[in-house]
């Protein structure tokens, strides 16, 4: 059985996340990792239409998620991101509140892509558009802890 491109739409509507996260990387030049990715969740019961969903893109992974208990197709890889993942959306676009967060999710892809996350200047741009994305999402660092490593090494 192949997924029909729409049905992907609809069920990313309600059940994924675009997402920006951070982590703090004292080897890296700016101090912080930015790592854009797409995921979709689902119950144990729905993990062959995860399968299918991972056929669809012929990209990313199924993993086991122990938080929520749920198996999750995630794509982190920033190639299949802007080649597979937001392609598709741009055609079978999202209508929901979903859409806002694409289209922030995209520019920060774009930006990732041509290496301005590594920079002083963009990357606090970055950070302030992640975090309008997924408002009752859990973050681990706060976007002021953020700009303040960022402040420690732009002296």
């Amino acid at each position: 059985m192949i997924l029909q491109p729409w049905f992907i739409t609809g069920l990313a509507e309600g059940e994924s996340c675009f997402s920006v996260s951070f982590t703090q990387r004292k080897k890296l030049k700016l101090g912080i990792e930015t790592r854009p990715s797409f995921s979709i969740s689902l119950n144990q019961r729905d993990l062959d239409l995860l399968k299918l969903v991972h056929a669809y893109f012929k990209c990313g992974s199924i993993r086991y998620s122990q938080s929520d208990r749920t198996y999750k197709y995630e794509v982190r890889s920033l190639d299949d991101l802007v080649k597979r993942i937001i392609p598709h959306f741009k055609e079978y676009a999202l209508h929901g509140s979903k859409l806002q967060d694409f289209l922030k999710f995209e520019q920060i892809c774009k930006k990732v892509r041509a290496n301005l996350h590594r920079s002083s200047k963009y990357l606090p741009e970055i950070i302030e558009i992640a975090y309008q994305m997924n408002p009752s999402g859990k973050r681990k660092h706060s976007k002021e802890d953020l700009l303040k490593i960022l402040d420690k090494i732009v002296v």
